[in-house]
This record gives C-alpha cells, structure tokens and sequence, in this order.
C-alpha cells in the first residue's frame, strides 16, 4: 500500500547524561544511571529508522523503561518518588513544530518516549506496507505494529497521563483528543489490513460490507477527536481520517448493494450503489485537498493507490447492470433515501494489543533507593527558562531515514498478498 498511510513526525528531545552531581553515591546507583543512559541513547537512535526489526525497539524500550520507572514508582512508604523531579526532560509535540515542553516529571519522559516507540511502530508498519506486493507473512505484521501502536498510545493516554503533575495544554501529543486519534487512526489501519485480506479470499459482501463499514466509522472517531482542535495544526491530519472514513463508507455501501442485489432487492441495490458513488467522489474531493494543504508529517497519496482507484469504475459497472435488470426484470421502486448502513461483522473486528508494562528493574531495590541522596542534588533554576534565548527553547526536528516506496502497482487489487 505505497503512499497509502499519513505519518507525524517524531518528537525530538535534548540529549541527557544522567550525570546528577551529589545523587549517585556509590557503584550500584552510578550503575543505573550510567545504563539509563545508554538505553535511552540507543532507543533515540533506534527510533530514527523504521527498517529496524520490531524486536529490537521492543527490548530497548523494555530495559530502559525498567529503569526509567526507578525514578517515579513510590518505595516503601513514602508518598512520591523523591527522584522523580531532579532531571529536567524537554520535548517537542509531534504536531507542533520545533517548540519544546519541559517538566522535571519522569512520568513526563516515560509518556514521551512511549509516544515515539507507538509513532515508530506505525512508520515500520507503513514501510512495509511499502514494498510492492507484501507477502502474507509481512501484512501480518502491518497488522500486529499497527495494534501495538495502538495499545501503546491506549496504555499512556489511561495510565501514565494521569500521572502528570502538570494541566495539558491543546494539541500537545498529551491531550486527550490526539491520542484518540492516534488510537483511532492506528486501529482503523489495522482494521484495513483485515478487509484487504477479506476480499483477496473472496469472502461474502455482506462480510466484506460490515468490515468497511466498521473500518470508515473508527476512522470517523478519529476525525471527531481532531473536530475541537485548531485546524491549523491538525487539519491535514484531520482531512486524513475524513477521506479515509468516506471512502471504506463508499466500500461499504457498494458491497451491500451487492448482498442486496443477491437477494434480488434491486431497488435497495441501486440506492446504495448511488450513495457508494457519491461518496466515493467525496473522498476523491477530500484526498485532492488533502494532497494540498499544508501541514506536519509525510503524505498519504490515496489518489495513486489500486485500492482507491479500482472502486468507482466497479460501482459503476455494478449500478449500470442493476440499472438495466431493473428496468427490464424487477421493476422496483428505487428509494429516495439510502438505508441507514448498522453492519456488524462476525468476526475480523480489531483491537488493540493491550500494552503490557515491564516490572522494574533488579537494579533497583528499596536499599539502592535509599543511597540516593536528593538533598545535595543541583536544583535547577526556575528562572532559567526566561534567561533562555528563544533558539534554545525549540529543537529542529529528528531526521528520520526515509524508506522507497513503489509506485507500481501489485497483481492484487488490495495491494496485499494471499499465499
């Protein structure tokens, strides 16, 4: 599926040492700051390049997570971890360019980086989906990163932000309505994965109509999380998720009218083949504004795609049969209205891998905890931010290593291969 998905950028941050002066007492405490750095050093790294293999990102951010909890996970009976505000972590928001937050949170840093391994997982998803014809083994894993990503994005929006001492400002990748919509966005391409393989095995349009259906409404969340937001930040995004919602809308009315046409219900038939039709242009109209309004992230190019393409001259051929035997067999009234689509598929729905957070790290102990001594640690000063020249509050952005994409189009009419 070349240039089929729309992607943000990835938040950008400040390198950091972990060198807390008078914090680290002993070999066991240095340790874990020696190997917080390390990890996070090498994930950052990681992040960059969408060709590394799953697995790898999956460990890194397990070990550095293991140990990043050390400094916000309560020990014994103290109320708050006395480490979690000695660093000062600063980021940037995928959608809002170069500006950087900081919060001496380590909730704030564990949330933020958690962002960019769900944002990771859906450019490794795309990259794959990149190749011209993705064998059955590669759309699984299309499948299982997006679902990741979602239960990534699902796991920080309802446990970890929460957490935060600080109030969201909006569209900052911490506000409710963009996770949504990361949710949303990434569980709806999972579900395309799952409609792609339904219709290469041929299976009933009524199947393959309530997967569409199900599919354009996820896609429709997604739009309505963005609908409060300022469209100069998110309207690209937002035109997304719209194009994407009309057109698997249009998918679906145009394989009900199939199943209503096997039942020889011609007149229904029709109506949801010109309402299939409608809509199909509608999302044409959308994709073109989209392909030209500005915006953060790498575009989507649907108007180029088979699985775009393909559809209107099948519905039309379709409606122009159905046209013909009604006018010379069935004779049947067709209604002013289109039905109202309530399609429930029986199975192939999608949900996200519920995100399973790792136990802290054996380097840290109740006694190790105790050896951190806070009270000598170099607080930083609160009026530095305002001493600050403006370049050193924004950070350019992370470069990204770029992947081909083909162009050519598949022997598959989804893009997808069935073996």
């Amino acid at each position: 599926m070349a240039y089929w998905f729309h992607r943000n950028p990835l938040k950008a941050t400040t390198p950091l040492t972990f060198e807390l002066r008078g914090v680290s007492t002993n070999e066991k405490t240095r340790k874990i700051f020696s190997d917080l750095r390390q990890h996070r050093n090498k994930l950052l790294e990681y992040l960059t390049d969408p060709n590394h293999d799953a697995h790898s990102i999956e460990t890194t951010i397990n070990d550095y997570a293991a140990l990043l909890q050390g400094l916000y996970m309560p020990f014994g009976d103290e109320p708050e971890n006395k480490l979690r505000r000695i660093i000062k972590f600063r980021w940037t928001d995928s959608l809002l360019g170069n500006a950087t937050r900081e919060a001496e949170d380590a909730v704030f840093e564990h949330v933020s980086m958690l962002i960019n391994v769900a944002l990771w997982y859906t450019k490794h998803a795309a990259k794959i989906a990149a190749k011209e014809e993705p064998n059955m083994e590669e759309a699984k894993e299309v499948h299982k990163c997006l679902r990741t990503a979602s239960g990534i994005f699902t796991y920080v929006k309802t446990e970890l932000v929460p957490k935060l001492a600080e109030s969201v400002d909006s569209a900052v990748d911490t506000d409710s309505r963009i996770l949504d919509a990361y949710i949303n966005q990434c569980t709806a391409e999972a579900q395309e994965v799952t409609l792609a393989r339904a219709m290469e095995l041929k299976h009933s349009a009524s199947l393959v109509a309530a997967l569409a259906y199900e599919t354009s409404q996820i896609y429709r969340r997604a739009d309505d999380a963005l609908a409060s937001l300022d469209a100069k930040t998110v309207g690209k995004w937002k035109k997304y998720c719209a194009l994407k919602a009309d057109f698997y809308m249009s998918y679906a009315y145009s394989f009900h009218g199939e199943a209503l046409l096997a039942e020889d219900k011609c007149g229904e038939a029709i109506r949801c083949l010109q309402e299939s039709v409608k809509l199909y242009d509608q999302a044409s109209r959308l994709a073109q504004e989209y392909g030209t309004q500005k915006g953060p992230g790498t575009s989507a190019r649907p108007l180029n795609h088979i699985f775009f393409r393909r559809l209107r001259p099948i519905v039309k051929r379709t409606l122009e049969k159905c046209e013909r035997e009604n006018g010379l067999i069935y004779h049947h009234k067709v209604p002013f209205d289109p039905p109202q689509l309530d399609l429930k598929p029986t199975y192939g729905l999608v949900s996200p891998v519920e995100f399973q957070p790792v136990p802290l790290s054996p380097l840290w102990s109740i006694d190790v905890y105790k050896k951190m001594d806070t009270k000598t640690a170099v607080k930083p000063d609160p009026r530095e931010k305002e001493k600050k020249p403006e370049k050193e509050q924004t950070l350019p952005p992370v470069k990204e290593k770029e992947y081909p994409m083909s162009d050519k189009d598949p022997n598959t009419s989804s893009g997808c291969v069935i073996s």
